[in-house]
C-alpha cells in the first residue's frame, strides 16, 4: 500500500524560493509600472494636442508645465552648436536626429529644436551635412522633456578634422549640452511639426509615448509567471511519500 504524501520542505529550496519569488514579482511590477507611465503620458499628450498652442517663454520655464504642449516660437537657428543624436532608427534604417538650438527672438534664451531624422552615411565615421535655414523663423511643434536615463555604448564619435565642436552625440544630455555651449537653455526640446516650413526636408514621424507598451505588459506577466512556476515547482519537489 502506498504511503500518504507529506509536505516536508528542504531548507535550501525554501531559502531559494524566498529570494526568487519576491524578485520575480518586483521585476513584473517594474514592467507594469513602466507601462502605466507610458499610458499616462499618452493620455496627457492626447489631451494637450487639442489645446491651443502656447508661446515658448523667453525665461526658464518648468518643463512639466510644457510637456507635450503645442508651442510656437520665433527666433533664429545657431547651427554652430547643432548636434546629431546617433543610432536613431526610422523604418529599419539607421540615422540621426538633428537638434539645432534656436535663439528666441528678443532674448538670450535658446531652445533645442529636433528638426527630424536624417539617414546615416555608408561610412559611419562620417556624418551627413545638414543645411540649416537662416534668418528669423517661426517654429511650431510639440514640447518634450528629454529623458535622463539612457545607455551609453561607448565614446561619442571623434571630432572631424580637429574641430572644436562635438557633432555626433549618443544621447541628449541637456546638462552636458548647456555646459558645453554656455547657452541659456530651456529644459525642453521642440519636436518640429511636420508642416513647419523650417523643416528642411528632414523626416519627422515622432513616436507615441505609449509605443511598445504591450511589450512591458508582456514582460510583466512573464515575470509573474516565473514567480508562480517557482512556487509550484517548490511545492512539487517537497512532497514526499511516507513509508
Amino acid at each position: 500500500m502506498r504511503g500518504r504524501l507529506s509536505f516536508r520542505p528542504r531548507w535550501w529550496t525554501t531559502l531559494l524560493v524566498a529570494v526568487l519569488v519576491p524578485l520575480f514579482i518586483s521585476f513584473g511590477q517594474w514592467q507594469w509600472n513602466k507601462a502605466g507611465v507610458k499610458e499616462a503620458r499618452q493620455t496627457l499628450r492626447d489631451a494637450r494636442d487639442v489645446e491651443p498652442a502656447v508661446q515658448m517663454p523667453t525665461t526658464p520655464a518648468d518643463p512639466e508645465s510644457l510637456r507635450y504642449r503645442q508651442v510656437v516660437v520665433r527666433g533664429s537657428y545657431e547651427p554652430a552648436f547643432q548636434i546629431l543624436i546617433d543610432n536613431r532608427i526610422h523604418r529599419e534604417q539607421a540615422g540621426y536626429h538633428v537638434l539645432t538650438p534656436l535663439r528666441i527672438e528678443g532674448s538670450d534664451t535658446h531652445v533645442l529644436v529636433n528638426r527630424g531624422w536624417v539617414p546615416a552615411l555608408a561610412e559611419h565615421s562620417r556624418w551627413p551635412e545638414v543645411a540649416t535655414p537662416t534668418g528669423v523663423l517661426q517654429v511650431t511643434g510639440r514640447a518634450t522633456v528629454p529623458g535622463t536615463r539612457y545607455l551609453t555604448l561607448g565614446p561619442d564619435s571623434p571630432r572631424a578634422n580637429g574641430a572644436a565642436w562635438q557633432v555626433v552625440w549618443q544621447n541628449l544630455d541637456l546638462s552636458r549640452y548647456q555646459k558645453a555651449t554656455g547657452l541659456p537653455l530651456q529644459t525642453v526640446v521642440i519636436e518640429l511639426a511636420a508642416d513647419n516650413p523650417s523643416a528642411g526636408g528632414l523626416v519627422r514621424e515622432w513616436p507615441r509615448p505609449d509605443e511598445r507598451i504591450e511589450r512591458h505588459l508582456g514582460y510583466a506577466f512573464q515575470w509573474w509567471g516565473f514567480a508562480a512556476a517557482t512556487l509550484i515547482i517548490w511545492l512539487v519537489v517537497n512532497l514526499r511519500r511516507q513509508s
